[in-house]
This record gives C-alpha cells, structure tokens and sequence, in this order.
C-alpha cells in the first residue's frame, strides 16, 4: 500500500487559489506587521493594502515567519496517522520560517512524520518545487522519495525577476537612497536573480517598464530553450494587463512550455519588491 503524503509549503511559494485546490496544497501563512498589528500573508491581507500603506508612510511593512500557532493548527489533524508531510519554504536567507517549521514538528513530536524542505528559493520558483512534489505525491511516492528528489531539483529551478520602482528596496534597507533616486531619475529596472536561495542583482534595464519586460523575457531565451516542457510561472504585481499578456504572448510563441501559469506575487513578497514587480519561473532540463 502507498504512503499517503501531504504536501504543504509556506504562502511565500505565490501559487494562485486554483492551483492550491487543483494540486491539494495545504498554506502556512507568513505575516506581515504593519502599525503594530499582524496580519498573515494571504489571509487578512493584500498587496494592494501594502502598497497603499507603504506609500502613506513612506517604509516597507515587516514580514515574520508563520506563527507556531498556526503551524500547529495545520499538522495536529496529522498527528498520530500514517501520513507523512512535506513542507517547502522560501529560502533560509531569506526567512526563518524553516526553523519554526521544524521546531513546531520538534515540540509535536512529529519530526519522524514531517520533512521540511528549505527550497533555496522564492515566489513561483518554490511553488515549481511544490507542483512537483504534488504529482509525485499523487503518485504514491513516500514523503523522503519526495524530499530527497526535491533536494535535487531545487538546483535547476530558474528564478529572476524585474521590478519597477528601486522605493521599497531602498525603504527595506536593500538599496541606497541614492541608488534609488537614480534607478528612478533615468527609468531603471534591475534584474534580480535568486542564486543559491540568496538575492542577486543582475542585468539592469532602461526604459519603460513594458519595453524592460520584453527585454527581460527576450534575455532569458537561451536559458527558456533548455526548460522542462511542463510548466512555466509568469508571477507579477503589475496592474497593466497589456504588459503581462506581452510576456505570455511571448512565451507561447517559443511553442516550448505545455502550460504558462499566470499568479500575483503574495504580499510577503510585495512587502520587499513594490508594485510592477514581474518574474519568470521555470525548471531546466
């Protein structure tokens, strides 16, 4: 008989409602302090209440991990069945939210029954990590077939992105106020590339932020010619749907990837990158 396995992942992994219910994953919410109060990430707020917020008091919102609350919550129906979990987070550097992850598992008594995957990663770029898993799991593979072939896979996931404005970088303490004011002063937009779960700045564009998209789409076809076919993640915050369906027009021109999944970047992430944030997740062969 199969080994059921459950398959969950930190909110950070940006995948939209219907592929949360299409793959039967199960969300662990991160937060996001604003004004003293807490809110969990995906539930009682948005990224337009960021934005909006951040813009009125001229700072980024702080972002925790998931409260053991509620991480309990979530495994305790598990407790004691034959079901193993596997949980997939937003890289280490990142956030710490794998290490309370393994503590609640610890304090439950469950570390034999939970394995906690710490994706090296963030945004589409786990959730690729999490589709995975869910159709091995669909599969009847164990919860350590699983983890153990994520661990590996976790190398060839390609994720980058470009964002709009250099405000909330620089608000968060990632930029200089100099920086900033150039970025904005002469319409740059940096490419960021997540290498080994840490946060690279890359190519840097010029121009509007629809012309750096196509330019940042276009950069990236070496690297999208040597895709797996099966999947591949537009995830942004940009409002302009013009600009989103330039990107997938693109990508379906290549006639490389069986589905392009479009999600919004979740507000942890918002927090940090602002609005007309817009990244490109896939995994290489």
């Amino acid at each position: 008989m199969s080994t059921q396995v459950k398959i969950m992942a930190d909110s950070t992994c940006d995948l939209s409602p219907d592929l949360v219910k299409e793959y039967d994953v199960t969300l662990i919410p991160l937060q996001v302090v604003m004004d003293g109060k807490t809110y969990e990430d995906g539930v009682d707020i948005t990224p337009a209440d960021i934005f909006k917020w951040s813009e009125e008091n001229k700072t980024t919102p702080q972002t925790i991990e998931p409260r053991e609350e509620r991480i309990e919550e979530l495994f305790m129906p598990f407790k004691g069945t034959e079901t193993e979990i596997v949980v997939f987070t937003i890289s280490g550097e990142m956030s710490k939210s794998a290490d309370i992850i393994r503590r609640t598992a610890e304090k439950l008594e469950m570390s034999e029954q939970v394995y906690v995957l710490d994706s090296n990663n963030l945004s589409s770029g786990t959730g690729q990590l999490v589709i995975e898993a869910a159709l091995m799991a669909a599969k009847g593979c164990s919860g350590k077939e699983i983890f153990e072939t994520s661990e590996r896979l976790k190398s060839k996931v390609c994720s980058s992105f470009v964002i709009d404005t250099l405000d909330y970088l620089h608000r968060g303490g990632r930029c200089s106020g100099l920086t900033a004011f150039v970025g904005s002063a002469f319409q740059i937009h940096p490419r960021i590339d997540c290498r080994d779960g840490v946060l690279e700045v890359g190519i840097k564009y010029r121009g509007s932020l629809d012309k750096t998209v196509i330019d940042y789409a276009h950069g990236l076809e070496d690297r999208l010619r040597n895709g797996r076919p099966e999947r591949i993640f537009i995830t942004h915050s940009v409002q302009d749907a013009r600009i989103v369906g330039a990107v997938r027009h693109y990508l379906e021109s290549l006639e490389i990837f069986d589905r392009i999944f479009e999600t919004h970047v979740g507000s942890v992430v918002s927090s940090h990158c602002g609005p007309g944030t817009l990244g490109i997740f896939f995994i290489e062969k």
